[in-house]
């Protein structure tokens, strides 16, 4: 049985599938090299925006998340998304574009951007609370 939204929002926007970059990724292809092959794909910057910092390199991680986050936003809106409304977590092909989201909060913050930061976290938090949940661990 399909669930009704009884709030009248928007409904939940679902990016399609990139099942060849995906699965570069999951069979441990640098994310360097899917980036370069398939441009679009929020989760290869998520994954060299997450290496980054982890690495310690702050801008090169704000600069892989804010590509992430706006090829993520392009997708977004050529599949219906008007501004607002879910972007749910448990669609997997989501999760690049709400990981990049979340990584450039991070990024922003460890730079003293915290407008950016908080603008982010709470796009992030509006789109998927799951997600949300699940990045901030």
């Amino acid at each position: 049985m399909e669930q009704q939204n009884l709030l009248g929002g928007p409904p939940p926007t679902e990016l399609p599938d990139n099942p060849e970059a995906r699965q570069a990724l999951e069979a441990g292809v640098d994310p360097f090299e899917v980036a370069a092959r398939f441009p679009a794909h929020p989760a290869a910057w998520a994954d060299l925006a997450d290496r980054a910092f982890g690495n310690g390199d702050v801008i090169e991680s704000y600069a892989y998340a804010r590509t992430g986050y706006h090829r993520g936003l392009d997708q977004l809106r050529r599949a219906g998304w008007k501004g607002h409304g879910p972007i749910p977590w448990q669609h997997e092909p989501n999760r690049g574009f709400l990981r990049s989201l979340h990584a450039l909060a991070r990024a922003a913050a460890a730079i003293g951007e915290e407008e950016e930061a908080e603008r982010c976290r709470t796009f992030l938090r509006d789109s998927s609370s799951a997600a949300a949940e699940v990045l901030a661990t």
